[in-house]
């Protein structure tokens, strides 16, 4: 019979009960030690390092006593030239996946950019409908509304006519 979660048993870091057992290493982290590696490997540093563990490399077996040499520099140093080769063969795959991982990245990048940018064209359309609206609105209530020189010139009709009334009243 199985026994259902305790209380007492703390959560794991996905929320559910811990069986005791060690996690399991996140999928991730493999490729943030390639991209890790591919960024060390691109930096002046990392070619500086590499230069002089060569010049050491070289200088100790030709310049030191023949019992403590480890490389044979008649057989052109055939241990420094494997260790290099296993070097550029595990950089190479290496390189490659952080690059992936960055193609990825920028994959998911683009497509969040199409969708941004998708979304600002619909609402430039709206905002611009909406201005097209408030125009059409703005000219149809001018056309109803009066002016203040339009105004002037009935009120100056309507005065002058009054006067007219007047001054015909007077003379009869």
């Amino acid at each position: 019979m199985a026994r259902s979660p305790r209380l007492d048993t703390p959560r794991n870091r996905s929320g559910g009960r811990s069986t005791g057992r060690m996690p399991a290493p996140s999928r991730d982290r493999f490729g943030r030690f390639t991209e890790w590696v591919a960024r060390a490997m691109g930096t002046p540093a990392f070619l500086v390092i590499l230069t002089l563990f060569c010049a050491a490399w070289i200088t100790w077996n030709t310049v030191m006593p023949e019992p403590v040499r480890f490389d044979d520099a008649a057989l052109g140093f055939t241990a420094l030239t494997l260790m290099l080769s296993l070097q550029a063969s595990y950089a190479a795959p290496l390189i490659l996946l952080a690059q992936n991982r960055q193609d990825d990245r920028d994959r998911v990048q683009i497509e969040q950019d199409r969708q941004r940018a998708e979304r600002n064209l619909a609402d430039t359309e709206y905002l611009a409908r909406e201005i097209v609206a408030l125009r059409l609105a703005l000219e149809e209530r001018s056309s109803q509304t009066v002016t203040r020189d339009v105004l002037r010139n009935e009120l100056k009709a309507m005065l002058a006519e009054l006067q007219d009334e007047e001054k015909t009243d007077d003379a009869r």
